[in-house]
């Protein structure tokens, strides 16, 4: 098989109570589990394209095949997502980050609190279901948009640092249809060191 479901670097309750048990259990074993499945059925024909990391994948997605590409827009895009996602929260994570992703932060968006508000209102406003993402480009450049459904930065070349799910299955059983309280306790389970070491690495 091309890709695997990565384990969760803490248990299901781990980001009590801002993010619950149940959540966490559904989220990552049947919704990020049915898209390395669907992913993995459509390039089962495709061994070419099943060896490529699923960011080469990603970035190449124009040149897929048409009778595929649909499939792993939706399917390789959401692998990618949430396997980002699960590591770039923690236990007791939250507070901002130091060192050089501070001062790329403070540079591009002018203060934290800024940027806050920016990649908030992203994911805040994205209409229907997606993600907010602080992605940085080959020039080092930080920007923050919202991406539709299982879009992925790295289809547009992108580096994704930050990605907060604003899909339904994301919250609902906890926070119903309030986006912005689940939001506002995501950001207390952000694991800044994990961010920075990707900020590092795109370098």
């Amino acid at each position: 098989m091309a890709y695997e479901l990565p384990p969760l670097p803490y248990d299901y309750n781990a980001l009590e109570p801002h993010i619950d048990e149940q959540t966490m259990r559904i989220h990552h074993d049947k919704h990020h589990n049915a898209y390395v499945t669907k992913a993995n059925d459509a390039l089962k024909d495709h061994a070419d394209f099943a060896k490529l990391s699923v960011e080469d994948l990603l970035r190449g997605i124009d040149k897929l095949p048409d009778s595929i590409r649909t499939a792993l827009r939706n399917n390789a895009g959401g692998h990618s997502n949430h396997s980002i996602f699960w590591k770039i929260m923690k236990p007791g994570g939250g507070g901002k980050p130091s060192g050089d992703l501070a001062k790329a932060i403070d540079s591009t968006f002018g203060s934290f609190d800024a940027f806050k508000e920016k990649l908030t209102a992203a994911a805040a406003g994205q209409f229907g279901s997606g993600w907010g993402w602080l992605t940085v480009d080959k020039g080092g450049k930080l920007q923050v948009a919202g991406y539709p459904n299982q879009d992925s930065p790295y289809m547009q070349n992108l580096t994704p640092l930050v990605g907060v799910d604003v899909w339904e299955h994301a919250y609902y059983l906890k926070y119903q249809n309030r986006r912005p309280d689940y939001l506002n306790a995501w950001w207390n389970v952000i694991n800044w060191d994990e961010v920075a070491k990707r900020f590092a690495a795109a370098k």
